[in-house]
């Protein structure tokens, strides 16, 4: 997922809301190095409930992260202020193992049925290796 297209269903004419799909144009270049040239990806489908139930949760996580930075312009104490980074943090791992399950029982699995896995498993393990620590 990256760029404009990730999660915008909002933006979506109501017919297409109920199933939101995103193409990744080939004839591009990803700074992220996750698509090498002249592969294709598989056209990535997630359902209308799981794009409002990520975007809620990363709406949350954003208002968090307003909260924290009134705190730092109030002059909280530090470790209240480090308690808040740290549900943060949590809350945006939690986010990702969203993303990351939905990625592997629904994109992945579609990847496999229709021959195109290796690439997949390609591009996940870029995103994973510049995802974790």
């Amino acid at each position: 997922m990256n760029g404009s297209n990730r999660l915008g269903k909002e933006s979506l004419p109501i017919s297409q809301q109920a199933e939101h799909s995103h193409h990744h144009d080939t004839g591009h270049e990803h700074t992220d190095n996750t698509h090498e040239a002249g592969e294709s990806a598989h056209p990535h489908v997630h359902s209308e409930e799981s794009l409002r139930r990520i975007a809620n949760r990363l709406s949350r996580i954003e208002g968090h992260v307003r909260g924290i930075k009134t705190m730092v312009q109030q002059n909280s104490p530090c470790p209240d202020v480090l308690l808040q980074i740290a549900a943060v943090r949590g809350a945006l791992d939690k986010v990702a193992r969203i993303v990351l399950d939905e990625h592997l029982t629904e994109c992945i699995a579609r990847a496999a049925q229709e021959g195109n896995i290796d690439v997949e498993i390609k591009q996940l393990k870029a995103a994973l290796d510049r995802f974790l620590p």
